[in-house]
């Protein structure tokens, strides 16, 4: 077994070596390369012979693979990119609603992998199995304009499809039995909305791994209080389904697997096949499968060949967030959790049933967060202190809500009294992880996050303080508990680093949103924060402020400034006001976003409308917003923004085009300022040369992303460089920070 494992484990760190490292032209020659290496180490001596063997031949294997299975399935796709088509495609699920209608991951005839297919609303009234044949136009999966994107490839999607016309539709395969699973994972959801009615969200997430129905004011507090995993199958879902089923089969470990591998894989099929669905399945596949082999399990090899087996599949898994997570956070279960336990249970020789389950849920933690920790901070730019905790009061319930969950939906399908019946007490347990995610969620300092600069260096410097605890492991626990209180103090320390540099009379952050935009004005322990949103679906607006806030030492917004309703500079607001709230929203007056507004509400944020010029307090500065002046469209109907700190001051003007602009020159006395937020995220019609002569810009923001306007233009980018604005873009800086000190403005950072 343990062979296995590194065979297993060597070719996948060749996907991954080949996936972030070595480039395409590369991977041929080294896989050649490392073949000669595997037979050499024929000659070396026993002892290390079949090590070398095993490794040089897995990283050949793993370089060759990957690029055999770009060539043979992802670079056939990838020339259909950027064409017109006319094809047939096979549903392979159900379709989602989409911002423009409706989409659907598709197989198209005589095309190696997936697409997803783009239409109308006609595609949500499909089943599996059914085809579209019409015209299309093609686009890459793997590149998004001007961004990298691994969301689709990492699932074996290259191909974007977009229907053109009207297609048509036929039967396909439809109504098969290599459809059941989704058919029935369908009627299942439908049976828990009839159910569990108002908390159908979560039930429908945790059992079915569907989370489009899963609302913000639920899905937010759970992912702060470090309970996110619970709404991804995953291992824990795998595990509980299969103690259930052991459960019914006894002892007999033929009969057990015989029942328990096949309900795995209909399960994993039934929720989607995520990656960590999967991970799961081959794990306890082989555990179970092991004693019918007069074999041991043994934990790393199975989970060795889980990845192995999963790259084999879609070498390009290997940058899928969902995989990474789950391998990363089941090797530290495997690896430092059972040492943990020992650990915190101490020279105890038989513990009670509360402290072993205390520990046990602590270790288990604690034990994945030292794997995922530095995941987490990449990806979601954060780190939740709070979750061992969370383990302990909650994942026993999730335990029960899982297994009652699924025997009354079940009974409700037959039996509807009986369902019921079970299903009050399963929604005992979702109210109390609610309320308990809730109250944890509001403890200050339950998380960190990356927005301080420092919280990587000190990351770095606790995994050395425990890295010398265990060279120096002779100390026992007092080694560790030294490193466990140098963690905690220099963390503090960090904390208040990150929040003291923001200490200007006014600090201005034009945060990294992507294409759309949202700036946090700070000033004296008062904060301000003026639009949130993003175009692009990649980037949660809400989550970035409110992280950005957090870090500031910001724990309520004093006000919350709508320049006007578009979706890039209000997608983020509902989530923003879940996380942290605000006391007052200023916004144009009429129309608008009542999505926003009814969110605002909700929350309790009062809503002043803008009709008269205001000037707002803020600490040491102050900020006027003036109300529309403009016509038309949203755009031109938005607010103006000046924020003042001493003789310092930033313009901001939304999304107003160069009439708009010269209407509020005529109308508002605006003076010279030091910084503009370039108008409509560097569009040519905004920023026009009579707005720069009156107001003088010494430097120009502009918040942009990946887009398909061609933002920021070539004509704004030149008016802004005759201008003698120094210019600093998001997509290219990241977030951007200006201090106003006194009567000098701090560089931009």
């Amino acid at each position: 077994m343990r062979r296995l494992a590194l065979f297993a484990g060597t070719f996948s760190a060749a996907v991954f070596l080949a996936q972030y490292l070595l480039p395409e032209a590369w991977l041929v020659p080294w896989a050649l390369a490392c073949f000669p290496l595997a037979l050499a180490g024929l000659l070396l001596p026993v002892q290390v012979k079949r090590r070398a063997v095993v490794i040089g031949a897995a990283l050949s294997l793993g370089l060759g693979y990957t690029w055999l299975y770009a060539h043979q399935i992802q670079r056939p796709a990838a020339a259909l990119a950027d064409t017109a088509q006319a094809v047939t495609a096979t549903l392979c699920g159900y379709a989602e609603p989409s911002p423009f209608g409706a989409r659907a991951t598709v197989r198209i005839e005589g095309v190696p992998g997936k697409a997803v297919l783009y239409g109308g609303d006609f595609l949500l009234d499909l089943e599996p199995g059914q085809t579209v044949t019409g015209p299309v136009q093609l686009r890459s999966a793997g590149k998004i304009r001007d961004e990298d994107i691994t969301t689709f490839t990492s699932k074996g999607v290259f191909l974007l499809a977009y229907s053109r016309g009207t297609p048509t539709i036929g039967p396909g395969s439809a109504g098969s039995l290599r459809w059941l699973p989704q058919r029935l994972s369908r009627t299942v959801q439908a049976q828990i909305k009839a159910l569990f009615g108002p908390d159908s969200g979560f039930f429908t997430a945790i059992l079915t791994g569907n989370r489009l129905g899963l609302p913000e004011d639920i899905e937010i507090p759970l992912s702060e209080a470090g309970l996110s995993h619970i709404m991804a199958v995953s291992g824990m879902h795998c595990a509980i389904l299969m103690g259930l089923a052991s459960a019914v089969a006894g002892r007999r470990s033929r009969l057990t697997a015989g029942v328990t591998i096949p309900l795995l894989w209909f399960y994993a099929l039934f929720t989607g096949a995520s990656p960590s669905t999967v991970r799961a399945c081959i794990m306890l596949t082989l555990a179970a499968s092991a004693p019918l082999f007069r074999r041991e399990s043994d934990g790393p090899t199975a989970l060795a060949a889980a990845l192995m087996l999963i790259l084999l599949g879609n070498p390009y898994a290997a940058a899928s967030v969902s995989l990474q997570l789950s391998f990363a956070a089941m090797a530290g279960l495997l690896l430092l959790t059972p040492a943990l336990n020992r650990m915190l249970l101490g020279c105890k020789k038989s513990p009670g049933p509360v402290l072993r389950f205390v520990s046990g849920a602590v270790s288990a933690s604690l034990g994945a967060m030292a794997f995922t920790a530095p995941l987490s901070g990449y990806y979601f730019g954060s780190l939740c202190l709070i979750a061992p905790l969370s383990g302990v009061l909650c994942l026993w319930a999730v335990s029960l809500v899982f297994g009652l969950g699924f025997p009354a939906v079940l009974s409700s399908l037959f039996l509807p009294v009986l369902g019921k019946l079970i299903a009050v007490p399963a929604v005992l347990f979702v109210r109390y992880i609610l309320y308990i995610s809730g109250i944890l969620a509001q403890i200050p300092g339950h998380a960190v996050y990356f927005s301080n600069p420092y919280l990587k260096y000190w990351l770095a410097c606790a995994y050395l303080l425990f890295a010398l605890a265990w060279l120096t492991r002779r100390t026992g626990r007092r080694g560790y508990a030294l490193a466990a209180l140098l963690a905690a103090l220099t963390l503090c320390v960090t904390a208040k680093l990150g929040a003291a540099r923001y200490q200007a009379d006014l600090d201005a952050v034009i945060l990294d949103v992507g294409q759309g935009q949202c700036i946090v004005l700070a000033s004296a322990g008062e904060y301000a924060v003026v639009d949130c949103g993003s175009a692009n679906r990649w980037r949660d607006a809400g989550s970035i402020a409110a992280q950005q806030l957090r870090s500031m030492g910001c724990r309520r917004i004093d006000w919350l400034i709508l320049t006007h309703y578009d979706s890039d500079h209000t997608s983020g607001v509902p989530g923003l006001l879940t996380r942290l709230g605000a006391d007052t929203l200023l916004a144009p007056e009429g129309g608008g976003d009542t999505s926003v507004l009814a969110s605002a509400a909700e929350r309790g944020t009062a809503n002043t409308p803008v009709t008269a010029p205001v000037t707002l307090p803020l600490g040491r500065a102050k900020v006027t917003v003036y109300p529309p002046i403009g016509d038309g469209e949203d755009n031109e109907r938005g607010l103006t923004i000046l924020a003042s700190a001493g003789e310092n001051d930033l313009l901001i003007t939304g999304d107003m085009d160069a009439g708009t602009e010269r209407r509020l020159l005529e109308t508002c006395v605006l003076p010279d300022i030091e910084t503009l937020i370039a108008g409509h995220h560097g569009s040519k019609y905004s920023t026009s040369n009579e707005l720069l002569a009156a107001v003088k810009p010494e430097t120009a923001v502009i918040s942009t992303g990946s887009n398909a306007y061609g933002h920021p233009s070539p004509e704004a980018m030149a008016r802004l460089a005759r201008a003698g604005c120094a210019i600093y873009r998001t997509d290219l800086q990241g977030n951007i920070h200006i201090a106003y000190t006194g009567q000098d403005q701090e560089d931009p950072r």
